[in-house]
């Protein structure tokens, strides 16, 4: 079969692979019917996320139809469509049924303190080979898998799979509560996400920083209120906008690769000297590039998060959602404890919120294919992960017809 596949940094191919099988009682293997690029797949290319094994099948985002499960998967059955949660759970051991499905004990095969288990990841999570190939296979296929109802579409269904759940996610780490007001910082497809979350848990203001007019033009239709960084200073705008106070809630849906402004008060009022960044962008990216050109590792990589800090009213809360992989180790502690500032983080625990999204999607509550921007055909996926990666204006999110 065709599959989107590893190799090294900087380096991705389409690929002929071998077909899945079923390897343990609980596995299920699915024809894949739509898959989709996200954010954090660019950090496996730029090398921000370190660790990948060369050979690995990327991406973690896919609807498809069951073929054929293992003997120990009694809820699903061969043809059931079917969204795949990004991350990989048992369903049985006790943070499962706590509901901290991405701190599985048993799905990592690195042991019960590995952390996140998630398809086409490093061999931190596992590997389990990606989504974006023709056909999958799924461990734990009982609680990886959700049946999507016959009112929801394939291309509303794949945004249930990752960016969805985790933009909600970060409203819940935030604690968005109603009346608040919460500043989103990035207005990629997760970004565009959270506020929608934001909304629906109640928050009465939204406002966005990003650097691209198009996301933050998607975000205003959202009735959020844009901030333009290579416009304005987003932590004196934000300030101003507030009162003087800062927002209430603050959701990181930028992460290790955030940029400088390119112009702009803001360039002129960093929060760290150039040598600060630079330092940090070698330590996030230590065999990507650096320099200029594709596959280029951000320039700023505590930026979002220190702008998080500064922006927040003082015993403010911020969900950090954006990826931080865990050999990066830089953060403003110092201005968070003094200003009595809560941080909560972490990767999404989709089983837990898949459902009750997709039942909201179901209802008409929240449409997610507003964000999708792009449709690519398999054969020209190479070719759309060097746009997305250059942050070219229009594309936001990208799905793929199998």
């Amino acid at each position: 079969m065709k599959a989107v596949v590893w190799h090294e940094v900087g380096d991705i191919r389409l690929d002929e692979v071998a077909d899945p099988r079923i390897e343990q009682p609980t596995d299920a293997i699915i024809r894949v019917t739509t898959s989709a690029i996200c954010g954090t797949d660019l950090h496996l290319v730029r090398g921000t996320m370190p660790g990948m094994v060369p050979g690995t099948v990327v991406g973690h985002e896919a609807v498809g139809v069951v073929e054929e499960v293992g003997s120990a998967v009694r809820g699903f059955a061969p043809g059931d469509r079917v969204v795949v949660g990004s991350t990989v759970a048992c369903g049985t051991c006790s943070y499962c049924r706590a509901g901290y499905f991405a701190q599985c004990d048993t799905a990592n095969p690195n042991g019960a303190q590995a952390g996140t288990c998630f398809f086409g990841g490093p061999e931190s999570t596992g590997p389990v080979d990606g989504l974006q190939a023709e056909r999958a296979r799924i461990p734990y296929a009982a609680t990886t898998l959700v049946k999507v109802p016959d009112a929801v579409s394939d291309e509303q269904a794949i945004m249930v799979s990752d960016v969805l759940p985790t933009g909600y996610f970060g409203a819940v780490l935030a604690r968005v509560r109603p009346g608040n007001t919460v500043l989103v910082l990035g207005a990629g497809a997760v970004g565009q996400c959270a506020v929608a979350s934001a909304k629906l848990q109640g928050a009465s203001r939204v406002i966005v920083v990003d650097g691209i007019e198009s996301r933050l033009e998607m975000a205003r239709r959202q009735n959020a209120e844009p901030v333009n960084f290579n416009v304005e200073d987003p932590v004196a705008t934000v300030l101003e906008l507030t009162g003087g106070i800062g927002v209430d809630r603050v959701i990181d849906a930028v992460g290790v690769d955030a940029q400088k402004p390119s112009s702009g008060p803001a360039l002129d009022s960093l929060p760290v000297d150039e040598a600060t960044f630079e330092a940090e962008q070698k330590k996030a990216g230590p065999g990507g590039n650096t320099e200029s050109g594709q596959w280029l590792v951000g320039d700023a990589p505590t930026l979002a998060a220190r702008w998080a800090v500064r922006a927040s009213a003082k015993a403010g809360t911020i969900g950090m959602i954006g990826v931080y992989p865990p050999t990066f180790d830089s953060f403003p502690v110092g201005e968070m404890m003094n200003r009595n500032i809560t941080v909560q983080s972490g990767n999404c625990n989709h089983r837990r919120y898949i459902p009750g999204l997709l039942a909201r999607v179901a209802r008409g509550d929240i449409d997610p294919t507003a964000f999708v921007t792009q449709h690519v055909e398999p054969t020209s996926m190479i070719d759309a992960y060097e746009t997305f990666d250059r942050r070219e204006d229009g594309w936001l999110k990208t799905t793929v017809p199998m």
